[in-house]
């Protein structure tokens, strides 16, 4: 059986609403225009601080001001999850993978804490063996340290990462992991720019995929 480590958001859950809610309760007082759900979305995936420098700077706020506006953020951050969903046949993906005998984790940027809220909110914790957000370890992805560290914890097998975005794709090459990107989730750049494995655009099809590159023999490598 596999080891599988997946991203968070914009992979198995839509969480952009309640990221850029927590955005907007972030800029509050500082006079700067609120943002929309779609461009929160294009900020979303490498940690809440470049996050909140990506909105920083669209607004003109000067950097002085990042230290804290991020702590008001990460503040609203904490239990902004009623606006989040996971996708559509991503539980019972899930299910079906564990039922399989796969070990599975999260490596996402999201820091622990609302990481952890989250998860439990949905009562997604049961699934994973292993956790890792982006203020676990030194560094964070598309270092590839957090994904190493998440199949380790995981023990032996072939491993794979399923993730969304760009910096998904390249901690999965960087990492050398076979990398499975979910198309509907945060990514800008053309699919075919991309270091991965293979790709889906609904859930019900990954346990099937998983399975075609295990199959393949592609379980412990990535290709273009």
């Amino acid at each position: 059986m596999a080891r599988i480590a997946f991203d968070l958001d914009g992979t198995l859950l839509d969480s952009a609403p309640d990221i850029c809610l927590a955005g907007n309760a972030a800029l509050e007082g500082t006079g700067a225009d609120p943002m929309e759900t779609a461009e929160a979305r294009g900020y979303v995936g490498s940690g809440a601080a470049v996050f909140v420098e990506r909105m920083m700077n669209a607004r003109g706020l000067p950097a002085a001001q990042h230290g804290a506006l991020l702590e008001r953020f990460i503040a609203a951050y904490e239990g902004a999850v009623h606006l989040t969903q996971p996708y559509p046949g991503a539980l019972a993906a899930l299910e079906r993978l564990k039922a399989q005998g796969h070990r599975l984790a999260i490596c996402t940027n999201k820091p622990m804490g609302p990481t952890r809220v989250v998860l439990a909110h949905f009562g997604l914790e049961r699934f994973f063996d292993a956790v890792y957000g982006g203020d676990s370890l030194p560094v964070r992805k598309p270092d590839p340290a957090p994904l190493h560290a998440a199949l380790r914890d995981l023990g032996q097998g072939p491993a794979l990462f399923v993730g969304d975005s760009e910096v998904d794709a390249e901690t999965g090459d960087r990492a050398g992991v076979p990398t499975l990107i979910f198309t509907p989730g945060y990514r800008t750049t053309p699919l075919s720019e991309l270091p991965h494995t293979g790709a889906f655009d609904h859930w019900d099809d990954l346990p099937d995929l998983v399975e075609e590159v295990l199959g393949a023999g592609n379980g412990n490598r990535t290709r273009n």
